[in-house]
Formats: C-alpha cells, sequence, structure tokens
C-alpha cells in the first residue's frame, strides 16, 4: 500500500458539547464501549494505515489511550479478571503513535499544516478525531479511497456523503467533473465550503476522510484566514484544483453513514445506534427503549 500514515486532527475545544468536554477531549468521549477515537483509529488500522499522527490541543491526552499500561495489565491479571483484558487488545495492534499540538485554534487547514515538520514529502490520510463512518467503524472508504489515489495518481481523494439539500449550508460540498459512477467514484472540479443551497453544485457533503499528496502544505501556506481568523482546509482544496492538481471523489454507501460527534444531537444517536448494535447488551436495550417509549406514550 502506498500510504500508510494518518494525521487525526484532534485540537478543538469541544464547545458544543460543554461540559463533558471541559476535561475530557471530545474524542474520549465514549460512544457504547469505546471512544470516538478508537473506532476512527481502528477503521484506519483495518484499511492499512500502521502511522498515526495525532494533532492535539493544549492538554490533550488522547495519544495516551493506546499505549499499553501494564500497570492495569498486572492488576487485572493479578486479581483474576483475565476476561477483561480483551477490552485492551487494541493496545497491541502493532501502530506506532505519534503527536503534535496546534497552538492555537486557528481551524483545520492550520492544525493539517501543523503536521508538515513531521509528514515531510510523503502522502498521508487525514481522518477527522470526531468523525466515526459506519456502526462499529466497519468501513473500508479510506481503502477504497487510497486505491484510487494509486490508481489515478491523484493530488487528492476525499470521500463525501449524500446530505439533504437544506443541509448543504453546513458543509464543504462537492462539484463533480461529470457523472457519479456505479461505485460512487467520481472526478471532482471543485469543493466549496457551506454553499448557499441555490449555489450548491450537488448535494455530495465532505464526510471528513482525505488522502493528499504533500503539495496541500503550499496551498494551506497560501490560504488566508477566514471566518473567525480560521484556515480552512476546504479553502485549500479549491486552490489546488484551480491550480489544475488532480481531485477524486468517493461517495459513502449506505451502509457506511457518518457519525459526527460534533453537538449533543448527533453524540446522542450515535451512542443509541452504537449500544443497539453491540452484541451482549444490544437486544436487552432494545426491548428496554420500547418500552420506555410504549409507557412515555400512555400505550
Amino acid at each position: 500500500m502506498s500510504v500508510d500514515l494518518a494525521l487525526v486532527p484532534a485540537a478543538g475545544f469541544g464547545t458544543r458539547l460543554l461540559p463533558c468536554t471541559k476535561t475530557a477531549p471530545k474524542e474520549l468521549l465514549p460512544v457504547a464501549r469505546k471512544p470516538v477515537v478508537q473506532f476512527v483509529v481502528e477503521e484506519l488500522a483495518n484499511c492499512g494505515i500502521r502511522r498515526l499522527l495525532f494533532i492535539v490541543g493544549r492538554d490533550k491526552p488522547i495519544e495516551r489511550h493506546f499505549k499499553p499500561d501494564d500497570y492495569l495489565t498486572s492488576y487485572l491479571r493479578d486479581s483474576g479478571r483475565e476476561d477483561q483484558l480483551a477490552a485492551l487488545e487494541f493496545e497491541r495492534r502493532g501502530l506506532e503513535f505519534f503527536s503534535t499540538t496546534q497552538r492555537e485554534q486557528r481551524g483545520l487547514g492550520d492544525a493539517v499544516l501543523c503536521a508538515l515538520p513531521l509528514v515531510g514529502d510523503q502522502p498521508f490520510v487525514v481522518a477527522l478525531g470526531d468523525s466515526i463512518i459506519g456502526v462499529n467503524a466497519n468501513s473500508r472508504v479510506v481503502a477504497r479511497m487510497i486505491d484510487e489515489f494509486d490508481r489515478t495518481r491523484a493530488d487528492v481523494v476525499i470521500a463525501f456523503e449524500e446530505v439533504a439539500p437544506e443541509n448543504v449550508v453546513h458543509y464543504g460540498i462537492a462539484t463533480p467533473h461529470g457523472p457519479v459512477r456505479d461505485d460512487g467514484v467520481f472526478e471532482l472540479a471543485d469543493v466549496v465550503e457551506k454553499p448557499s443551497r441555490e449555489a450548491a453544485a450537488s448535494n455530495l457533503a465532505v464526510a471528513g476522510r482525505y488522502v493528499f499528496r504533500p503539495s496541500i502544505f503550499d496551498a494551506l501556506r497560501e490560504t488566508r484566514p477566514g471566518r473567525g481568523g480560521e484556515i480552512q482546509l476546504t479553502d485549500a482544496i479549491a486552490s489546488l484544483l484551480r491550480d489544475g492538481a488532480k481531485g477524486v471523489g468517493v461517495r459513502l454507501p449506505p451502509s457506511e453513514k457518518r457519525f459526527d460527534i460534533g453537538n449533543f444531537r448527533s453524540y446522542y444517536r450515535a451512542f443509541i445506534e452504537f449500544a443497539l448494535a453491540d452484541p451482549e447488551y444490544g437486544g436487552e436495550l432494545a426491548g428496554f427503549v420500547q418500552d420506555l417509549l410504549r409507557r412515555r406514550s400512555g400505550a
């Protein structure tokens, strides 16, 4: 595989999830049995990624979650809780973890630019640390994206999801060049950050997964800050495409829904859907929820 490095931006304050995120990064909030970022890392590992660089804000202990805890392991063994060690198997997947700090909140584009000294001239994946693709991270979209990156010699490959037309104002939206193939792949002519419904060229919204050549760093350095002083990754991508770079889009299939853990509405829905899919407790929980709803409705 040509790409085995992924950047996982996780530097935001998570203000829409306060007070939960006052001391706990949103990327470490649990969704059923695992924290959000563990689902992201496992998805990437299942797609061939072996090196992960977390881009964090101050005092975010995200990398620590993935380091083996010998004391905890010894405690579980010595206290006869060997069965609970299976929950820590993710610590020993043979992945390499690194981290760097975004010292000021200057947007996703600036967060990616912070990785330049560690990335150099390598191609890389960007996977947002607060977005899970597929229930229990069963998505293969990153592997498909890397295949298209190699096959087409693209400069940037982006995952997109279909959204309702009235919601295009909240996302980066694709302008396809030509039709979308049956497998969801299309040539990308442009991407526009939060267009009006009337101006949007499609309802294909950026889904938090990207593959880049290092040329994105030059575009980011030349991108002027926008609203709030933030450097938008979407603006840098649009600049690359205008300058003749080759872009490819990959549409998520319906079975690989994106869960954006950015606000309480989406967080609650993700937690419930993942909990209901739990092989041990999901059936019992479904019965409890159905009974609760019946009692609330007075049925």
